[in-house]
């Protein structure tokens, strides 16, 4: 068609256009190469444009720090400036986004290295925990701007608990003076509910607890938290995030017992916590206790070796007879399927118990074991409406098998019975308290006509 020349050469300034869609006829007065400026073709013959907030914007900490230091510059130490300038900052600057730098500048003055450490190229602003004053007062000031900040911005919270247990894992890269305010200013903010008691698991960090930080910290931390609520609040908040059996864990494996704990926390001025540490290791020990109990009754143990056991965990564990008797009373309720109906259990539970008197016998020494027993038996009769008829039966069999004795049924018949069944219990043990009373009185006039 061109002849041998070839097609005309191509001006070096032309445009090369290709599409896979067909041009449209071009309008009147509108020419076809105008019509491609207005809509560049694509291989796939669509146009997609480009958004800004698809563009992935670069990760730059030091121009927030920068921003948020130069800020906190100019509010100085008034820490109600340093709450408002946080306040309005969030509007522009990215606190989602650099979380942990915003957390780091406030506690410790800059960004933190690895380890805890400062580095010396980056700005740095005394406007922040570790530099104010090491009492109590100023950290509660402090934990007011946290407060602020973190009801204004929400999914701030999550970033905030990641940031404690961070600085908790650092303690041994800050001083002890740095310790100390963080110590009181997290018991602070657990008080007020801005952080959760499972932050306290950095704690049982193993170099951290080897080296004695771990409950050198908890020291500071627990004052100031029971200061702000007391020792309930604290249990209940541990018990929430099952912390509540883990304290000991704050020392090495050779130094977690009762006695070490209460020691070191009782001389550190906190006898409260001593002291619910070492009831929640009686319960802990009382509930292994009817476990293995239970355990061995199913087995068939020997009584010997039965009662031999529970003494040596009465020792060990600082357990008093009376609670032990009810544990005792329990276990041995537990290992037997009651019949349903009324007038058979009551045979039944004679027949188990007569068995089991020598057992339960070991545990009523003392007159406060045989009363603690006696409420037991009500209570449980009470509970269990197939033995409200067996509870005079019961008291009746104990006394002859020697687990029980006068004064404590005549004690319980007087004035120690709880409210549960109070007046079908009494009734039914009027007439052999009646009779008790009477051999009672025979017993002494036989003893006076001896002397």
């Amino acid at each position: 068609m061109y002849g041998a020349a070839g097609p005309p050469a191509r001006s070096a300034s032309a445009p090369v256009v290709r599409s896979l869609r067909r041009p449209p006829t071009p309008a009147t007065g509108v020419s076809f190469m105008n019509n491609q400026k207005q809509q560049k073709p694509t291989l796939s013959g669509q146009r997609f444009k480009t958004r800004k907030r698809d563009e992935k914007e670069r990760f730059d900490p030091t121009q927030f720090q920068d921003c948020i230091i130069q800020g906190l510059t100019e509010t100085g130490t008034d820490l109600e400036a340093v709450a408002k300038f946080l306040d309005a900052s969030g509007a522009k600057l990215d606190y989602r986004r650099y979380a942990e730098t915003l957390f780091d500048i406030l506690v410790a003055g800059g960004m933190l290295a690895p380890g805890g450490t400062l580095a010396d190229d980056m700005m740095r602003t005394d406007v922040c925990v570790f530099a104010a004053q090491e009492d109590l007062e100023t950290m509660q000031a402090f934990a007011q701007v946290f407060n602020k900040l973190i009801r204004r911005y929400k999914y701030l919270e999550k970033g905030f608990e990641d940031e404690v247990k961070k600085l908790l894992l650092f303690l041994k890269g800050f001083s002890e003076s740095e310790r100390n305010k963080l110590a009181m200013l997290t018991g602070v903010l657990l008080a007020n509910g801005t952080l959760n008691a499972s932050i306290l698991n950095s704690l049982y960090n193993e170099n951290l607890v080897k080296e004695g930080v771990s409950a050198a910290f908890a020291v500071k931390l627990f004052k100031s938290w029971i200061n702000e609520k007391d020792i309930n609040a604290v249990a209940a908040s541990l018990r929430k995030v099952s912390m509540d059996n883990r304290l000991m864990e704050l020392f090495p494996a050779n130094k977690q017992s009762v006695e070490h704990f209460t020691k070191y926390f009782t001389e550190a001025g906190l006898k409260e916590l001593s002291e619910y540490v070492r009831n929640q290791q009686t319960i802990g020990a009382r509930k292994e206790l009817q476990k293995e109990l239970q355990e061995q009754m199913s087995r068939g143990d020997p009584f010997k070796d039965i009662i031999l056991y529970v003494k040596e965990e009465m020792k060990k564990n600082n357990i008093p007879e009376p609670v032990v008797i009810g544990i005792v009373w329990s276990s041995v309720m537990s290992t037997v399927e009651w019949n349903k109906k009324e007038e058979l259990v009551a045979e039944q539970a004679i027949k188990h118990l007569k068995q089991y008197s020598p057992l339960l016998a070991a545990f009523t020494t003392q007159g406060q074991s045989e009363l603690t027993l006696l409420l037991k038996i009500q209570e449980y009769c009470y509970d269990n409406i197939h033995f409200m008829k067996a509870f005079q039966k019961i008291v009746v069999l104990f006394y002859k098998a020697e687990v029980l004795s006068e004064e404590p049924i005549l004690k319980w018949y007087k004035d120690a019975h709880v409210a549960k069944g109070k007046s079908v219990f009494l009734e039914q043990m009027k007439k052999f308290v009646e009779w008790l009373k009477n051999a009672e009185e025979e017993s002494e006039s036989e003893a006076e006509e001896g002397d």
